[in-house]
């Protein structure tokens, strides 16, 4: 039996950044993400699902991941609100939202230089 995907859901992925607290308030505004602390260099990410999972983790580094690596793409009911909530949150918006073969998508970067995509079957 095949999942519907979940709202602004990951499975599990550590995304890199070079400040974790500001990244923490970030995706915590933009996307209402919680977190559990491991120490200065590392914070779990909590499942949405409510099953006391963790779906990922913000790992500390120097620099982010150089361009051209994994994209990780989120999903979102409506492109549009999260797009909004990006900016809002202080997210930059990459790349507009654009049509691909099965609904719309965008691109931003958190505020230490992370690029993730979102997308949206609408």
């Amino acid at each position: 039996m095949t999942s519907s995907p979940l709202h602004h859901s990951l499975d599990y992925i550590e995304l890199v950044v070079t400040d974790v607290e500001a990244s923490k308030s970030f995706f915590g505004d933009a996307f209402g993400w919680s977190f559990n602390d491991y120490g200065p260099g590392y914070a779990g990410i909590v499942s949405p699902r409510g099953d006391g999972n963790e779906a990922g983790g913000l790992m500390l580094a120097d620099e982010p991941r150089p361009v051209g690596g994994p994209l990780v793409l989120l999903y979102s009911e409506d492109l549009d609100a999260t797009k909004a909530a990006i900016e809002k949150a202080g997210g930059t918006i990459l790349q507009e939202p654009y049509a691909f073969p099965g609904g719309r998508r965008l691109h931003f970067a958190d505020p230490t230089g992370t690029e993730l995509g979102v997308w949206s079957t609408q």
